[in-house]
């Protein structure tokens, strides 16, 4: 069952993030920013979901698993639909780059300054995958 639960989340992920490089950007929140190229955002791999899984494990469910400081859940569709219609560009920049909102606070990288951009961006796809 897991298996099959993880191959889904893998298909959906890669489906979204193979979108058309022009679909409209008017659904974007004001003071959104827009990271230049489509290529900024590579398709996730089964690999770095992997990876993602064990960054995610090891950093991000102490907040992420709990909500805590405003952190959407993993595995609530509701609390990521908005961040995730943002693009995944913005998720990656607020994940990497730290982020203060109304909606809550995101430490850059975590608070984990050791992690590389690659694993902050494979835990972020594996998060947002498991919550479409």
């Amino acid at each position: 069952m897991k298996n099959g639960i993880t191959s889904l989340a893998i298909a959906v992920l890669l489906t979204a993030c193979t979108g058309s490089k022009d679909a409209p950007t008017a659904g974007r929140a004001a003071g959104a920013t827009n990271l230049s190229t489509p290529s900024a955002a590579p398709a996730a791999t089964a690999s770095s979901i992997s990876a993602g899984e064990s960054v995610y494990k090891q950093s991000c469910s102490a907040c992420h698993a709990l909500g805590i400081a405003g952190a959407p859940k993993i595995g609530d569709p509701e609390a990521w639909a908005g961040r995730i219609a943002q693009g995944m560009n913005l998720l990656y920049e607020h994940s990497l780059k730290g982020y203060n909102g109304t909606k809550g606070v995101m430490p850059a990288k975590g608070g984990n300054p050791s992690l590389s951009d690659e694993k902050v961006r494979a835990a972020v796809d594996y998060m947002a995958g498991h919550s479409r």
